[in-house]
């Protein structure tokens, strides 16, 4: 009778650990924070760049090989092209311009770097956040923000692209 049960339970077991496959995970870390004393918003992403490469190769119909060996000019430049179509923050009503500074790989991470400058005061910022979400409902970009000591996260997602902090 035990050993009956023992293979039932562990038969029931393997199947159980079997029958799911590998879910990957669709999602993006952005860090926003504030630095007074330069007059400056600092960014930092990181995205898997398998999907970053999917997302920018589907855009401009064109492989992309950012992060690997066959990495091309063009490929960045395609990359700065998509973040500013793509993504953009509004300082107290008003667009600046966000300057692509460098990256990095880290694993099958692509770390940007980014900066926004000449911010005397934060009152406002209003966000737009669609990198790898149009297309992919699975896709989540996470925003940590960090101004003037006060945090905040918001969350992007196809279905939600813009959000809004005050302070």
């Amino acid at each position: 009778m035990k050993k009956t049960i023992l293979i039932t339970f562990f038969g029931l077991l393997l199947l159980t650990l079997t029958s799911f496959s590998v879910h990957k995970f669709y999602v993006a870390l952005y860090q926003v924070n504030y630095a007074p004393d330069k007059k400056m918003l600092q960014l930092t992403t990181r995205i898997f760049v398998d999907d970053l490469n999917a997302a920018v190769g589907k855009k401009y119909s064109k492989k992309i090989n950012l992060g690997s060996d066959n990495e091309t000019v063009e490929d960045v430049t395609l990359l700065k092209k998509y973040f500013s179509e793509k993504f953009y923050i509004k300082v107290n009503g008003q667009t600046k311009p966000i300057h692509f500074l460098s990256k990095e790989m880290e694993g099958d991470v692509l770390i940007c770097y980014l900066s926004m400058k000449e911010i005397q005061k934060i009152n406002t910022l209003e966000i737009y956040n669609a990198v790898i979400t149009e297309g992919n409902s699975e896709q989540q970009n996470i925003m940590h923000f960090n101004v003037s000591g006060v945090k905040n996260t918001l969350l992007f997602t196809e279905s939600s692209s813009k959000g809004v902090l005050k302070y």
